[in-house]
C-alpha cells in the first residue's frame, strides 16, 4: 500500500506567482496613460496652415541632423534656421530637407506601412506631435531617426 500524499504542497511557487503578478500590476500603475490624442493617432490633430516650431533631429546617418527653428505657411516650410552647427549646415546645403510637422507624420505613416521595427509618436495634450521615433530595421546600423518637437505655436488661421 502506498502512503497517502498530502494535497498541500510547499507554497513557494504560488507565492512567487502572486508576487510576480502584484509587481507587474504595480509597475503598470506607474505608467502614464496616453492622452486622447495619442490614442487616436495623428487623426486627432489637423495641421494648421501656419505655425512655427523647433525641431531637434538626431539619430542615424542621414542629412537631417541638427536643431532647427521652422516657420510654416500654407502647410509648406517658408523659412528654416539652423540653431546649431549641424542645423546651419543642413539649411545651407539642402534647405528643402527641413520638413513640416505634416511631413514628419507622413514619414511616420510610411514607416508604419512599410513594417518598420519602431515607428512611434507621442502627442501633446493639444494634439500636435512632440516626439517621433523611427527605426526601419532593428538589425541595420544608423537608420534610426528621432525627432523632438518643441516651441510649437499656431501663427495663422487653420
Amino acid at each position: 500500500m502506498r502512503p497517502a500524499r498530502s494535497a498541500h504542497r510547499f507554497p513557494l511557487p504560488r507565492l512567487v506567482l502572486v508576487a510576480a503578478l502584484g509587481w507587474a500590476a504595480a509597475a503598470c500603475q506607474g505608467q502614464a496613460r496616453p492622452s486622447p490624442a495619442e490614442q487616436a493617432g495623428s487623426t486627432a490633430w489637423k495641421e494648421p496652415s501656419a505655425y512655427t516650431y523647433t525641431l531637434a533631429s538626431t539619430g542615424g546617418e542621414r542629412l537631417l541632423i541638427g536643431t532647427f527653428r521652422v516657420t510654416v505657411r500654407d502647410r509648406k516650410v517658408a523659412h528654416a534656421v539652423g540653431l546649431d552647427e549641424q542645423g546651419r549646415a543642413v539649411v545651407r546645403r539642402a534647405p528643402d530637407a527641413v520638413p513640416t510637422l505634416g511631413g514628419l507624420l507622413k514619414e511616420l505613416a510610411e514607416a508604419r506601412r512599410d513594417g518598420a521595427d519602431t515607428a512611434e509618436v507621442r502627442y501633446a495634450g493639444a494634439g500636435h506631435p512632440l516626439r517621433i521615433t523611427l527605426d526601419r530595421s532593428a538589425d541595420a546600423v544608423d537608420d534610426e531617426a528621432r525627432y523632438v518637437i518643441s516651441d510649437y505655436a499656431v501663427t495663422g488661421g487653420r
